[in-house]
């Protein structure tokens, strides 16, 4: 299989995490939406990533749909996300929530790198919609006295908890003070701590 995209995405991070977890054997390219758009394009015509090409030629493209199939893959025994009832509604809710707040991460940050005048509106929208996940994601972590958000075992919600809050360390220490949020820091340090974690790690870089 490949993995095409940076390391520096919250999103192939999330990706290349689980599929460590999972043991999956991959190539990694580490290719940028911008400076490779040309090669990305050959592959998925959005010239966004995650991308993952199978084995056999398919492809497939947008972090939830990925490991959705890497979970079918495994086999419910080992997937990271529960087959059904209130425990599968659970898990992808974190999920989205989680997911969300990276997407609006990465958003505040083309903002403030890439549009030419930064609009104060948008990022006050931005900085508000992640502040309010935070505060629920905090609220949650903190009830909780288990390794992981749902147990004993790491779930896609660890993975992309971890990801989107480590990204805005990386990415946003200018735009976001992260201290206030206790639990949900210790959560990442725990996750990022793991080698699975830091072996797809890169600084985030414009470009």
């Amino acid at each position: 299989m490949i993995l095409i995209g940076m390391y520096d995405s919250p999103f192939v991070r999330r990706v290349a995490i689980a599929m460590k977890l999972y043991k999956m054997e991959f190539e990694h390219k580490s290719w940028s939406t911008f400076g490779d758009a040309e090669k990305i394009v050959a592959y998925n015509p959005l010239i966004r990533v995650p991308t993952l090409m199978l084995d056999g030629g398919e492809v497939l493209i947008e972090s939830a749909a990925i490991l959705d199939a890497l979970d079918d893959m495994v086999g419910p025994q080992r997937a990271m996300t529960p087959t059904n009832g209130a425990a599968r509604r659970s898990a992808l809710k974190l999920c989205a929530l989680a997911s969300g707040m990276a997407d609006k991460a990465v958003s505040l940050v083309y903002e403030r790198h890439v549009h030419e005048r930064p609009n104060p509106k948008w990022i006050k929208r931005c900085t508000g919609q992640i502040s309010r996940v935070l505060n629920v994601l905090e609220v949650e972590r903190a009830g909780q006295h288990t390794p992981y958000w749902f147990g004993e075992h790491m779930a896609h919600g660890d993975i992309m908890v971890s990801c989107a809050v480590n990204f805005m360390r990386d990415a946003l220490a200018d735009d976001i003070d992260l201290s206030p949020w206790k639990a949900l820091s210790e959560h990442t340090d725990k996750c990022e701590s793991l080698p699975e974690f830091r072996e797809a790690f890169m600084k985030f870089k414009i470009g």
